[in-house]
């Protein structure tokens, strides 16, 4: 049985650090999912340019060769017998939820699920997963992420970057 927690920066720093420890040497990939089309799907893409940028090699989604709902299953093959195949994935992805969440961190040692906050049916993705609540659930989901504040989702990815660093680097 999978848990899920939401924890502010501090609390994704611990996991990361306890996560690297539990693993130990073991191949990690990010597996980073987003698209630079909006604002607020946006994060996943970003954490995937930053961590490329920081040196790690293991990094599926970035601005330049996004991981979005389109391109999911064939990335995916990257992940079951490409270069990439093997080892931990930890999947980063934006999401939608309580006011009083946005902000913080969806952690859980289980998959992300794509897209859950738009009501699509992706299949879940990572051994573990890392969900950046950007901005509020509403009716208009797809209006919601597309008017989610990008300095927002910027200092989010930021703050990821930095955390992978801190525990993976």
């Amino acid at each position: 049985m999978t848990w899920c927690e939401t924890v502010d920066q501090a609390g994704l720093r611990l996991f990361l650090r306890q996560l690297k420890e539990q693993i130990g040497d073991r191949s990690v990939t990010f597996l980073c999912i987003g698209t630079d089309r909006s604002s607020g799907d946006a994060l996943g893409p970003l954490v995937g340019t930053g961590l490329r940028k920081a040196g790690f090699q293991r990094v599926i989604g970035t601005l330049d060769a996004p991981c979005d709902a389109n391109t999911l299953p064939a990335r995916l093959l990257e992940l079951e017998s490409g270069p990439l195949s093997g080892g931990i994935v930890i999947a980063v992805d934006a999401g939608l939820g309580r006011a009083e969440s946005i902000g913080k961190y969806q952690i859980s040692d289980g998959p992300v699920m794509p897209g859950a906050s738009l009501g699509r049916n992706l299949p879940g993705v990572g051994d573990y997963g890392i969900a950046g609540i950007v901005n509020t659930a509403g009716v208009r989901k797809y209006a919601i992420l597309q008017t989610t504040s990008l300095h927002r989702v910027i200092g989010m990815a930021d703050e990821i970057v930095a955390a992978v660093r801190e525990a993976f680097g």
